[in-house]
């Protein structure tokens, strides 16, 4: 993904659920990490950087990338970048719409976050 891939991503998921006050991140390569501090600030966006070799402070993606190495990567053998694309998406639609997280009550992540954005939406009378 190129800079400007990410920060359209970006974008595109701040019109669709608001801006966070914050996204945490590695510094990342230096053209991609400009951009995103160009795009950060004109959405009013802080960042908190992660230190090197601290992956303690985001113990959110290091679970996360455990459990993508022993639930896919570990388990395949990809014949080819078609196929791993096909089987990472097979799980990525189960991760977030099937599988229950500890984390968020026992929901999967697109249920929680149907709660959130319920919550977050005035009612129309």
């Amino acid at each position: 993904m190129t800079s400007k891939d990410v920060v359209t991503e970006i974008r595109r998921l701040i019109a669709m659920r608001g801006a966070p006050q914050f996204i945490r991140s590695d510094n990342g390569p230096g053209n991609v990490t400009s951009a995103l501090r160009k795009a950060f600030k004109e959405q009013g966006i802080k960042t908190h950087y992660i230190e090197p070799g601290s992956p303690w402070q985001n113990p959110f993606i290091e679970s996360f990338n455990a459990r993508l190495r022993d639930e896919v990567l570990n388990q395949e053998l990809f014949a080819s970048v078609t196929e791993a694309r096909i089987l990472m998406e097979r799980w990525r639609q189960e991760y977030n719409t099937e599988h229950p997280h500890s984390s968020l009550g026992y929901l999967s992540p697109d249920e929680y976050a149907a709660t959130l954005n319920h919550q977050q939406t005035p009612e129309l009378t």
